[in-house]
């Protein structure tokens, strides 16, 4: 996907959920850059504390851009996120700024920089089969078989993502090639000149970060948010709450699980979900990996890439 050749400066922050990837965002925040999220849950509207958005105070005085941009009953996938990311870097820099990408969904970050390769059109009657199997069997079955035919690509999505797995089982049924084929020799967006920051630290560390993080957004009132959601007509079987931390408070409001029980598997979740993600994003040489607390060094390290 070679838009043009305009080789615009982009800075990403990049790393596992709870790692401190907006924080670092707001101390770097000038006159120099313009936030844009690369987080998959935060473009929903209603969906604050369980998406960890930043607060309405904070997003107030630093806005961000792709944050609250549909409704939580709407599709929004990684090719939507390109034509976005796209066009509002381009407005970015004719104010004369730099696009500042910070989130963790890597599917996002590698769309937009390593470009999206073209999938074969799915009939309608493929398209069905696998709903059918899905309404029959599950998700779990569905992403167990997703296991086996394609490990690469099962390892980066959740066992719950329907829509991921249904997509993925399509192709492959359609095309009989793994899905992970299509991304694997993407053209490359030469759109961007980008610097790759990424953020980690010890696993101890980042389980006590993810533990206290979770106790935080049910202090902050995460279950009232989805009490609220499903009084707007928002349900469980959403795409959008599906995702960890809202699903488990729908089974707990159904009354499936008892309030520490769901507390306790959105931390389980969650923790997997950051392994996931430092799996994803390892795979990305060009990425310059620093520990939260080595900001002086991470921002020498930007501002030579600006110079």
């Amino acid at each position: 996907m070679i838009i043009n050749e305009c080789n615009q400066k982009a800075v990403v922050i990049i790393g596992p959920t709870g790692v401190g990837k907006t924080e670092l965002a707001l101390k770097l925040i000038s006159n120099v850059f313009e936030i844009v999220s690369c987080d998959s849950v935060q473009v929903y509207k209603y969906l604050d504390i369980g998406s960890g958005k930043p607060d309405k105070e904070t997003l107030k005085n630093f806005p961000h851009h792709l944050i609250d941009i549909v409704n939580p009953d709407e599709e929004y996938s990684a090719g939507n996120f390109v034509r976005d990311a796209v066009d509002i870097s381009k407005n970015i820099a004719k104010k004369g700024k730099i696009p500042l990408f910070v989130g963790g969904t890597g599917m996002y970050v590698d769309s937009l920089f390593k470009g999206i390769s073209e999938i074969p059109k799915i009939s309608l009657e493929i398209r069905q089969s696998i709903r059918n199997e899905l309404e029959i069997y599950g998700s779990e079955l569905l992403y167990s078989k997703l296991e086996e035919i394609d490990p690469e690509y099962a390892v980066k999505i959740h066992c719950n993502d329907k829509q991921r797995i249904t997509r993925a089982l399509e192709v492959y049924k359609a095309t009989g090639k793994p899905f992970s084929f299509f991304h694997s020799k993407p053209e490359v967006n030469k759109d961007f000149e980008a610097l790759f920051i990424g953020l980690m630290c010890e696993r101890p560390e980042l389980v006590n970060l993810i533990n206290k993080r979770v106790d935080m957004m049910i202090d902050n009132g995460l279950i009232d948010e989805v009490e609220n959601l499903r009084k707007m007509g928002y349900g469980y079987n959403l795409k959008s709450q599906m995702t960890i931390g809202y699903k488990e408070i729908h089974s707990y409001l159904d009354g499936q699980i008892d309030k520490d029980r769901a507390i306790e598997e959105i931390k389980h979740k969650t923790r997997k979900y950051a392994k996931r993600q430092m799996v994803w994003f390892r795979r990305n040489n060009s990425a310059n990996w620093f520990y939260p607390r080595d900001f002086q060094k991470i921002n020498d390290k930007i501002k030579y890439f600006i110079e």
